[in-house]
Parts: C-alpha cells; sequence; structure tokens
C-alpha cells in the first residue's frame, strides 16, 4: 500500500492561515494565563482554536469531537442557555429594583447594536456591498453590542451567521477589554464635576416576596412582548429565581458553580474549535472586531448622553457616568464607574447605582436580541 508521507505527518500540511491561527491560539492563551484577561473563557478558546487547526487532527470533521460539540452545543443554541441559567443565579438584582430608573440607561446603551447593525448591513448586502455581510450577518454582527456573550451566540446561532465564531470571540475579547474602552470615551463626555457628583444613598432593602415575584414577572412580560427573547429572559429568570427563592440553595450553588463551570469550558474549547483558519482569516472576520469596538463605544456614548439628561433634569443629582453602565458587562463597568467616580472624589461610591443600571442592562440585551430575533425575519 502505497501511502505518502504527508498524509500523516501533519507539519507537512500547515498552511499560513492554520501557522497564524496557531500564534492566534497561544496569544489568547498567554493573555488568559500571563494578564488574566477573561481567562475562563480565553484559556478554552485557544484550546479549541490550537485542535481545530492541527492538521490531519480531524477534530472539526464530521464526528470530530469539536463537531459534535459544536453540533450539540452551538447550533442547538443549548450552551448559552444553560450559561444564562448560571448567570441568573449569579446575579442579584437588588440594585436595580432599588433604581428601576436604571431600566432607561439599560435600553440607551443597546443603540449600539442597532447602529452597528445598519453600519454592517451598509457596507454588505444592503448598500455598497463591499463585503459579504448578510443581513442575517449584519443583525448578528450588531449583536455585539449586548456586550453579552451568552446572547451573541444564541442569536448568531439562530440566524445561522458564517462569521458566528469571530462574532462570539468578540463579544468575550471586548467585554475583558471595558476597562480599556470605556475610561476614554467617559472622561471625553464628563466634567471633573460630573464625575465627582456624589448620589445619594437608597434608603430600605428590597422584601424577599418581590424578589421572588421579580424573576416570574420579567419572563411573563419580556416573553409577552418580545416572544423570541423567552429563552433567553427564560433561563436567565430561572436562574434567578433558584437564587432568590431560598428553598433550592442546592439547585443555585449548583447553577452557579458546578454547571456554569462545565459548560463554560465546553463553550470555549467549542467557540475555539470554530476558529478554522481557512475560514476565519478573511477581510470580513477583521471588520467584525473592527465594529464590535464600534458597537461598545456607541452603547457608551448612548448610555451616557441619557445620563447627562438625566443629571439636568434630575438637578444634579445622577451622575452621568453610570449611563456607561448600561451595558450588560456586570461587573466590569460598574468598577470602571466607581474608579472614575473615586478619581475625581476621593468620597464617592457610586458601585451600587453603577450596578443597578449594569444589571438594567442585562435584560435589556436580552430584549434586544430578541427584538433582532423577530425583526430581521420580517425583512429577508
Amino acid at each position: 500500500m502505497d501511502i505518502a508521507t504527508s498524509d500523516f505527518l501533519g507539519f507537512l500540511n500547515l498552511s499560513w492561515q492554520a501557522v497564524v491561527m496557531l500564534l492566534i491560539a497561544g496569544i489568547l492563551i498567554w493573555l488568559g494565563i500571563t494578564h488574566k484577561v477573561e481567562p475562563v473563557l480565553l484559556i478554552p478558546i485557544g484550546v479549541g482554536c490550537m485542535l481545530a487547526n492541527i492538521p490531519l487532527g480531524g477534530t472539526t470533521e464530521s464526528g470530530g469531537f469539536l463537531a459534535v460539540l459544536r453540533d450539540a452545543g452551538i447550533h442547538t443554541e443549548i450552551f448559552p442557555l444553560l450559561i444564562f441559567i448560571g448567570i441568573g443565579a449569579m446575579i442579584d438584582f437588588e440594585p436595580f429594583l432599588q433604581r428601576p430608573y436604571t431600566i432607561f440607561l439599560g435600553a440607551a446603551a443597546q443603540f449600539g447594536i442597532f447602529g452597528t447593525f445598519f453600519l454592517a448591513y451598509w457596507l454588505g448586502a444592503g448598500g455598497l456591498n463591499l463585503l459579504d455581510f448578510s443581513l442575517n450577518d449584519a443583525a448578528a454582527i450588531g449583536i455585539i453590542g449586548s456586550a453579552d456573550g451568552p446572547t451573541s451566540i444564541y442569536v448568531a446561532s439562530v440566524l445561522q451567521s458564517k462569521y458566528a465564531a469571530a462574532i462570539v470571540v468578540a463579544a468575550y475579547s471586548y467585554m475583558a477589554m471595558v476597562p480599556i474602552i470605556q475610561p476614554p470615551i467617559i472622561k471625553a463626555m464628563c466634567s471633573h464635576e460630573e464625575r465627582a457628583l456624589k448620589m445619594p444613598v437608597v434608603a430600605g432593602a428590597i422584601s424577599q416576596r418581590l424578589k421572588i415575584l421579580f424573576p416570574i414577572i420579567t419572563i411573563l412580560v419580556v416573553g409577552l412582548i418580545v416572544p423570541k427573547a423567552t429563552p433567553l429572559i427564560g433561563c436567565l429568570m430561572f436562574g434567578n429565581l433558584l437564587r432568590e427563592s431560598g428553598v433550592v440553595t442546592r439547585l443555585s450553588e449548583a447553577a452557579q458553580n458546578e454547571m456554569a463551570n462545565i459548560v463554560t469550558i465546553l463553550l470555549g474549547v467549542t467557540v475555539g474549535g470554530m476558529m478554522v483558519g481557512i475560514e476565519f482569516l478573511r477581510p470580513e472576520t477583521i471588520l467584525v472586531f473592527v465594529l464590535g469596538i464600534v458597537a461598545f463605544s456607541l452603547d457608551t456614548v448612548a448610555g451616557v448622553l441619557l445620563g447627562k439628561s438625566m443629571y439636568v433634569l434630575s438637578r444634579k443629582r445622577v451622575n452621568p457616568m453610570i449611563g456607561a453602565c448600561g451595558i450588560s458587562a456586570f461587573p466590569m463597568s460598574s468598577r470602571v464607574v466607581q474608579k472614575l467616580g473615586l478619581e475625581a472624589n476621593p468620597y464617592n461610591h457610586l458601585l451600587m447605582h453603577a450596578a443597578g443600571a449594569n444589571v438594567a442592562g442585562q435584560i435589556a440585551s436580552v430584549v434586544a436580541g430578541g427584538a433582532m430575533l423577530m425583526l430581521v425575519p420580517m425583512f429577508s
């Protein structure tokens, strides 16, 4: 039997795309370990990317374990939904319930989703035809602005975007870069006086009954208004109900720990496994990352603009910086605002106010994702 050496020696089959992706895999792992940039995601993603780009490895071929994980967890949308149960079990909505007006900040900060969607569509099939962006691709790219990894995965999977891997990596990467992206924008838009503003402390705690009713009411309201968001909001609020009910502590802890950790590992490796060089290294993919920055920036600008409006209308009782926390990058964005507030005024403690806008943004991003899934088919 005549078998060529190249049939079983992987390094003889290395393409330049595979070499580049192996280097990118190494960088992702290095960032996660050395600089602690979202290590729980970047390390599994980096390993998955490495495995997917080893020639003759067979991991991404039909029946390969990365292909099986992709079909079972991404194409069925089950991984992001399970992650949302864990996130819901971790989130305390009390800062939002004490400051319900922050829902408007959460809504305003989703502007980047729709602004980036129109920009991507205009660059692609809807206008200039410069790049291979269909309507579905543009919508999936826009959802990077949700600053929410599971929502980005879910929407990109449902819309069957061919840029799903790049979208997910961009979403998680920019979430980790919130402390770099947001401060320059906030400082440019808010004066020292505005940043130094102390907000009044909210008196009184939220009753346990309201905390239990909140996830149930949210599922019903969001589900009936935006039905396409039902799986996302349902899993998020189910996890939160486990937390707040107080009678299933074991399930709540399992959702926050064992389940979330296992699914995060599988999700990260699977996403990395979708980063195959020959498919990933294209001009469109690079532009996806550029548009991701645009989406995050537009979110921040829109949130701060509404925050400045509240600052004026409330007669200087609302610090406009908390508007930047309308994105759902929790708790990174809240920490950014807290740090900037302390820099301007050492007695300024904005963390809980910022957290209210941050968790409001979590709900708003899910609603925006559902709205995108509802609207896109109408214009396809």
